[in-house]
């Protein structure tokens, strides 16, 4: 791990007056760039060669809105190609950034995209948020997101130590074969449906033997699927919570349009999947608050213990709500350990209830870059 030593060096010879938040071409990269541009930051964009049209033409930063009006349209001011994104974490696209004054926002694509050690050992550019953590998201690796949230009191799916003890609804979580970055879902009542149903898939090449070894196994929880997308500001040391919402997945949410007489019939040629295709707002009874917040909470002060830093900036708790005994309960499937892929928690609620408006994460990690930059405390945000 490049050591925080070297990251406040880095920082120490960065223009304050002039920084540049970079982010990677795709995930929130533009959520990013929009809270960036509002708070007066240069903004820098990483794309791969071929998926870079979204930044470079559509979303950059060019002229007037409309004559007369001296107000700019577009969110992105520089891109920087790349033929593979991986490529990031070469000297001279390093020393453009350096170059910049670049403050780096991880997302799930950078770490998806780039090799853990590489950016974890190699990328000495100033990341905002801990560059150690987000390889904890990761189900296979020690002191993980179970442990973490073990270790901080919060309730999370029963595991299922292999497919034989599988005594109930259960959900595999497997990656797939041709994107070892995303993960195929399947749902098993039993020992043999498992089986049954894990055949079936690796005959199709949607998944390998060997990843179906690594599958996590869990009980498949009933509830209002809700993600709680919380903000923990070092500087301000206070929890946020930013916003709520759900995720689209395909086809599954097609399916569920359908007709009940029809989804069985269709059910015959048409396998179920859980892919993530995007998020919608969704909001939640105001005494869960309270609920949310303790949860968040635990989850600061854990990883702060277990894994100093700690969680910097934003994260997520992904879940649901159930009803048992009459009470109401959340339960815990995933941990983001960086900024969420969900943009849209700025319409709802919670963060003009704080703020007076509708805050997006990209803005509020702008807010907070610049109020660090101000009070000389940008080391204490970035690694």
């Amino acid at each position: 791990m490049i050591p925080r030593a070297r990251i406040a060096e880095i920082l120490a010879g960065y223009d304050k007056d002039d920084l540049t938040i970079g982010v990677l071409g795709g995930h929130s990269g533009l959520d990013v760039c929009r809270g960036a541009k509002k708070l007066g930051f240069r903004t820098l964009a990483v794309c791969e060669r071929g998926r870079e049209r979204t930044y470079a033409h559509y979303y950059r930063t060019r002229g007037a809105a409309e004559e007369g009006d001296g107000a700019p349209k577009g969110i992105v001011d520089e891109i920087v190609l790349v033929d593979k994104f991986r490529d990031i974490a070469r000297e001279d696209i390093q020393e453009l950034l350096r170059a910049r004054n670049t403050v780096f926002i991880h997302n799930r694509y950078f770490w998806v995209y780039c090799d853990f050690a590489q950016i974890e050992d190699s990328f000495e550019v100033p990341i905002f948020g801990t560059r150690g953590m987000v390889r904890l998201e990761e189900r296979d690796v020690a002191k993980n997101q179970y442990w973490l949230m073990e270790r901080a009191g919060i309730r999370f799916p029963r595991i299922f130590a292999s497919a034989g003890d599988i005594d109930r609804l259960a959900i595999v979580k497997v990656n797939e074969a041709a994107r070892g970055y995303e993960r195929a879902f399947f749902l098993a009542q039993s020992p043999a449906d498992f089986e049954r149903k894990a055949g079936e898939l690796v005959a199709q090449g949607t998944i390998t033997r060997e990843a179906l070894a690594k599958a996590v196994i869990e009980e498949y929880v009933v509830g209002a699927q809700v993600n709680f997308n919380y903000f923990w500001s070092p500087i301000e040391g206070e929890l946020e919570l930013m916003g709520t919402d759900m995720r689209r997945q395909t086809n599954l949410d097609g399916l569920m349009r359908i007709p009940a007489d029809e989804q069985l019939e269709v059910l015959r040629h048409v396998r179920p999947k859980m892919i993530e295709t995007g998020h919608i707002a969704c909001t939640t009874k105001e005494s869960t608050i309270e609920k949310a917040f303790e949860l968040g909470e635990r989850f600061v002060a854990t990883a702060r213990k277990e894994c100093a830093p700690g969680i910097i900036g934003p994260f997520a708790l992904q879940g649901a709500i159930v009803a048992e005994d009459g009470k109401e309960d959340i339960v815990v499937f995933d941990v983001s350990m960086r900024i969420p892929g969900s943009p849209l928690t700025m319409f709802t609620p919670h963060s003009g209830y704080l703020y007076g408006e509708s805050m997006s994460f990209g803005e509020r990690i702008a807010r907070e870059i610049r109020k660090a930059a101000r009070l000389g405390r940008l080391h204490e945000l970035c690694t």
